[in-house]
């Protein structure tokens, strides 16, 4: 697919798109918690991905380098914390539906709540380390060939990001 695709194949740049779209829309939605941006995000991506297709090497994986892509997309965006005032919250919203009884699901929207503000607090490095490896399960040599580092220093990094994302938690937002 990859020499397909540098040669200039839509069919193979479209199978590309399909094996990669989950997770480029997926990290970029944990880094930016707005699905509208997330898409315009997305498709930069793959706009990179076409035309950097007939430079890419081939030295790292596939995955790898488009996961960089992602990180360098992610990291030049300014990304706005999201609040929801509680005037804007109606009854009968999505939000609203059966809190009343169900006090589990209203603590689990505000944990989710509370640990997305403290994400999108962190700078967009270690917001884009922290999605990776905690929620889409990267391992951390994968990060360390995409971002080009060593291991040590991207558990360093993941350390420190966990670290400060647990001080908001506790100490800002809490």
């Amino acid at each position: 697919m990859r020499a397909r695709c540098r040669q200039g194949s839509d069919a193979a740049f479209a199978e590309l798109v399909d094996a990669f779209k989950g997770l480029v829309y997926g990290v970029i939605l944990r880094s930016t918690n707005d699905a509208a941006r997330a898409d315009d995000l997305a498709q930069e991506v793959f706009l990179k991905i076409h035309r950097g297709l007939p430079y890419f090497r081939g030295q790292a994986r596939l995955s790898t380098w488009i996961y960089r892509i992602v990180l360098n997309v992610c990291s030049e965006v300014r990304i706005p914390t999201r609040h929801t005032a509680l005037d804007d919250i109606t009854p009968g919203t999505e939000l609203t539906r059966g809190l009343a009884s169900r006090d589990r699901a209203f603590g689990d929207i505000e944990l989710r709540d509370r640990m997305d503000k403290a994400l999108a607090r962190l700078p967009p490095h270690a917001r884009f380390l922290v999605s990776a490896h905690y929620l889409d399960g990267k391992k951390y040599e994968e990060l360390a060939e995409a971002l080009g580092m060593p291991v040590g220093t991207v558990k360093t990094h993941l350390f420190r990001a966990k670290r400060r994302l647990r001080e908001l938690l506790e100490t800002e937002l809490g």
